[in-house]
């Protein structure tokens, strides 16, 4: 069953945990009765990528800022003095979530964490997938027989891991440096 005309509010369980400009946006998204996926294509952005800066995850660039206050008939000032500051992620809920939609998706990590991990290790080696150079799509399939499937996109740059002291550090570091540790703690 498709969801054609509704639109994503703000959830008024969380709204006290979101910064004071996530209501404002999802104000003037109601108001002119826009989805994410209306707003990213009139600010050339992902729409993974909106719903973070309506969530304030994510900080606004002054482009953005212009072409929200435009979509949204929201004053521009306004916007701008909200939008472009530091965001402070990870807020917005509790861990592990209880919204269910949310928990299925700490669930996938929580099932398959490791087993990502172990691949990801093997076809790169040692390190992290960043979740600052990274990108996120949700799109929608449809099977033949009829069923609607989720496919979400994560993308990130791999970021090996580096090791500067290794080439530094020799078997007589350790040594001077365990001992020194062991001084330390000794004296406590």
């Amino acid at each position: 069953m498709a969801n054609e005309g509704r639109i994503a509010t703000l959830d008024s369980t969380i709204a006290d945990r979101l910064p004071a400009f996530s209501k404002t946006l999802f104000d003037g998204k109601a108001a002119k009765d826009l989805s994410f996926e209306a707003i990213a294509k009139h600010l050339g952005r992902s729409e993974v990528a909106v719903a973070a800066l309506f969530y304030g995850q994510a900080t606004a660039s002054s482009e953005d800022v212009e072409k929200l206050s435009e979509i949204l008939d929201l004053p521009k000032e306004t916007l701008a003095a909200q939008l472009t500051g530091f965001p402070n992620r990870g807020q917005a809920g509790p861990m592990p979530p209880t919204e269910p939609l949310i928990y299925r998706l700490y669930e996938i990590v929580q099932n398959y964490g490791y087993a990502y991990k172990a691949i990801l290790n093997e076809k790169f080696g040692d390190g992290i997938m960043s979740a600052i150079c990274f990108s996120t799509t949700v799109d929608k399939e449809v099977d033949e027989a009829g069923s609607p499937w989720v496919v979400i996109t994560l993308k990130g740059k791999w970021q090996a891991t580096y090791y500067p002291w290794h080439k530094f550090m020799t078997n007589q570091h350790v040594q001077a440096s365990f001992q020194s540790l062991l001084g330390i703690v000794l004296l406590l």
